[in-house]
């Protein structure tokens, strides 16, 4: 198939940080462009961001149903072949299903769902309609994260026996959803972010960063959350305790309200043969110790690095990769399984996280609150 991929995109209209970074990500590699897009739940506003990225007039939409039973009927050579929801939360799952019914893949933003009701309804829309669906875990888009999951999927540092893993940020140490910081205001409202706050937002992705790069999932939590910010009912801290299901222990620290943090997400592992770090704020590196060995840091296109790691590895060594980068990469896998599934061929394991792990996200999220309402129980996922 000799074409790019046309993108429909839901939300991220003028002003929105994550609706242009999935633009910017999603053309890096050339394989998408943007074709249409319902850009906001206001359709004046809609059009006007359609518009303003020179999208044709007729393919700028008041709504997403509009955009999705529209395309529908274009012929298949103009309408688009994907959805990419970039919404807050609770506008994921009403326009996922629709696309779905509809015969269109679908990209879209984490948490999976408001709820996990609709999580579980989504997936099986998922496997009814047998089209594809991918959830933006970006991190997991590195080339030292990649490194990372090869070398544990190969035995390189033998069993796992010890998972740390943090997210903290600082930007919500302070009220800021007061002041109509848009950003903020959704996440701390549980009508559009969900049972969870931070445990949602970036919780979510550190649980999937340690479940990746191991490939063991975790099978009991304990949770003891916080919530400090002044007026606030979600969460914005929390501590847990993670039992693996290989026996491996681990631990979680997430925060919103970690003063001075940026957007530490990082992750160590560690094996009866060896162990890994690696930090997302210096996401080039990937240092790893060994029992005899000395320590070896592992670079993007560097000497050592597994197929994995080299194909998602797109400049040359020294030359800083990052965020736009990471997202890219699941938007090209994504891409790549779409146009084999369009040309009849088969791609056994495709590398981007799917609508399992949107299911595992909310199982995560529920049992962190669960365990956390029963003074920091255990709880099975």
């Amino acid at each position: 198939m000799a074409r790019k991929l046309r993108m429909g995109m839901i939300g991220g209209g003028t002003g929105s940080f994550i609706g242009d970074v999935h633009r910017k990500a999603s053309s890096i590699d050339g394989m998408i462009e943007l074709a249409c897009g319902a850009f906001s739940s206001n359709a004046e506003k809609s059009k006007a961001s359609g518009q303003a990225l020179y999208l044709p007039e007729d393919r700028c939409y008041g709504s997403f149903e509009e955009m999705i039973l529209t395309e529908k009927e274009l012929p298949e050579d103009v309408r688009m072949d994907f959805v990419s929801i970039v919404t807050p939360n609770h506008m994921h799952f009403a326009p996922a299903k629709l696309a779905l019914e509809h015969g269109f893949h679908v990209v879209c933003d984490k948490p999976m769902t408001l709820t996990l009701d609709e999580t579980i309804e989504l997936q099986t829309c998922v496997e009814k309609s047998g089209k594809i669906f991918a959830l933006t875990h970006n991190y997991t888009g590195y080339a030292m994260v990649k490194q990372a999951r090869a070398m544990v999927a190969k035995g390189d540092l033998g069993k796992i026996r010890k998972i740390q893993v943090q997210y903290l940020q600082g930007w919500l140490s302070t009220a800021v959803e007061q002041t109509g910081q848009k950003q903020a205001s959704w996440r701390v409202d549980p009508a559009k972010s969900g049972i969870g706050g931070a445990l949602g937002d970036i919780g979510t992705h550190a649980g999937n960063l340690a479940e990746y790069i191991t490939g063991l999932e975790i099978e009991e939590l304990a949770a003891d959350l916080g919530t400090f910010g002044e007026g606030r009912v979600l969460d914005d801290d929390g501590n847990l305790l993670l039992r693996m299901n290989n026996g491996a222990k681990g631990t979680m620290s997430i925060s919103q309200i970690a003063l001075g943090e940026e957007n530490n997400l990082a992750i160590k592992v560690y094996g009866e043969k060896g162990s890994l770090e690696w930090q997302q704020e210096n996401p080039n590196q990937l240092i790893t110790h060994w029992l005899e060995d000395p320590v070896k840091v592992f670079t993007p296109n560097g000497n050592g690095l597994y197929e994995e790691a080299l194909a998602v590895s797109r400049i040359p060594a020294g030359h800083p990769e990052g965020y736009l980068e990471a997202f890219a990469t699941i938007y090209k896998n994504f891409a790549t399984h779409v146009m084999a599934l369009l040309n009849n061929e088969i791609i056994e394991k495709p590398d981007y996280p799917t609508v399992k792990d949107g299911v595992r996200g909310m199982q995560f999220i529920y049992a962190a609150v669960e365990s956390d309402k029963h003074n920091a129980s255990w709880v099975k996922i």
